[in-house]
């Protein structure tokens, strides 16, 4: 039934009914309205129905509580007074103006396109897409339900509380493997967007160029072009974790933790759904994040949440015990997990290894008096010496006894580093700033 389909009678009592309502009856009125005509609309009654000997029961007036009352504690009514104040009443009612009419239709109007807008709900619980089939990882709810006992014209209505997402959901037509990402800022067109078999073909061409070493910029716009024609022809399946988890790992590849942020909340969502995937490796990714970013009471409730099973995998169990050495200040133990990170951890641990670099220095020289360069480049895992020398200077801790000597034999002073690492922690590492969280 469209908008333009309403009974005129129907509409005129709807004008009425709005124009009685109170802000202190408004709320219960509108319910038992929207209530009446739904159930006017499943007994097909909306024309045969005299609206105007409908009564909302919400619109009558309040019984007054009967209260025993002394003779002087108010004053009688004269008759004459209130015959005057029920005729200024009634006058004042025959006289509204034809502005005051026209409002009322036009809030009739927008309650009729309510209405219809929560008319329009929910017949996918009744009708499937056929078309969509491959949307889904799990298709047995829908080969499991039976035929409709119900022929095609006496087919109950559907529920009128749920939207009916498949009437909004397009499949593409477009043959094109690549294509550049743009916002969305219209409703898309089918021509614009890749069917899901173009879209495998376009996952297999974009993992050949990024083993050729294409430009992770293109890849990037690629891989967001592709995760849109996903979303708008809602595709959840085995192959959208795919896209994401490769998206994620080669953000993590090119330092852009944006749009790995963005990935790993997608991954998140479609994990919980039961949709499978590599679930172990981004739980401890995940973990990693939040041990990056000082998120101690979200990773507690994260952690406390993950199985035995899960807790057994290489990738988490190397995850919690990074979260082990770290609250247990044992910097050792720390960069060698760093050194033998599984997966691309890694990646994520670069991210907070500085910072680390520098507390474990604060406690080097606070227990030295000098110490070799040599041993800081192998304890705090450093690639050479010459980038050992490069993060002191940075940090303001290249004080050495024999400046002149070789690298290799190079002392650090530690009272005088000890007095500037302190400082440069507060500026630079009191505060985590993370591109991208959600």
């Amino acid at each position: 039934m469209s908008s333009a389909s309403w009974p005129p009678q129907l509409k005129d009592w709807v004008a009425k009914c709005l124009g009685q309502m109170t802000d202190s009856n408004r709320k219960e009125a509108q319910d038992e309205l929207r209530q009446v005509i739904a159930d006017a609309f499943a007994a097909h009654t909306l024309w045969t129905t005299d609206w105007n000997g409908v009564q909302l029961q919400s619109l009558l007036p309040k019984p007054t509580p009967n209260l025993k009352r002394k003779l002087n504690d108010s004053v009688p009514v004269n008759k004459k007074a209130k015959k005057a104040s029920l005729k200024q009443v009634t006058t004042g009612t025959a006289s509204l103006d034809l502005d005051d009419q026209n409002a009322l239709k036009r809030r009739a109007e927008r309650f009729q396109r309510e209405h219809e807008i929560e008319r329009q709900k929910s017949l996918s619980s009744l009708k499937a897409n056929s078309h969509n089939a491959h949307l889904f990882s799990n298709n047995s709810w829908n080969s499991s339900r039976s035929a409709s006992p119900f022929g095609p014209s006496d087919e109950p209505e559907a529920d009128p509380n749920v939207i009916d997402w498949d009437r909004f959901t397009i499949v593409g037509t477009s043959k094109e493997l690549f294509k550049d990402y743009l916002r969305l800022t219209t409703e898309p067109k089918p021509e614009t967007i890749r069917p899901y078999p173009v879209l495998q073909e376009t996952l297999v061409q974009l993992k050949r160029r990024w083993r050729e070493k294409c430009s992770y910029a293109w890849i990037c716009n690629q891989f967001k072009s592709l995760r849109q024609d996903l979303t708008v022809q809602r595709i959840k399946n085995e192959f959208t974790v795919q896209v994401y988890e490769i998206h994620a790992r080669m953000a993590l590849e090119s330092g852009d933790m944006v749009e790995y942020n963005q990935c790993q909340a997608t991954l998140k969502t479609l994990y919980e759904h039961g949709i499978t995937g590599k679930v172990e490796e981004f739980t401890g990714y995940r973990i990693l994040m939040l041990l990056h970013g000082r998120n101690r009471s979200e990773l507690n409730l994260y952690v406390g949440q993950l199985t035995p099973r899960q807790k057994a995998d290489p990738a988490v169990r190397h995850a919690l015990d990074v979260q082990r050495s770290l609250s247990t200040g044992n910097f050792h133990a720390l960069f060698l997990l760093y050194l033998n990170a599984p997966n691309m951890g890694a990646y994520i641990m670069d991210h907070f290894i500085p910072r680390e670099r520098v507390k474990a220095l604060i406690v080097i020289t606070k227990a030295y008096r000098t110490i070799s360069l040599s041993f800081i480049q192998n304890e705090l895992a450093f690639d050479d010496l010459e980038s050992t020398i490069k993060f002191l200077e940075e940090h303001k801790a290249a004080h050495f006894t024999n400046l002149t000597s070789p690298n290799s034999e190079k002392i650090i002073e530690c009272r005088s580093a000890a007095a500037f690492l302190a400082q440069v922690y507060e500026e630079k590492y009191r505060k985590v700033g993370i591109k991208g969280a959600i």
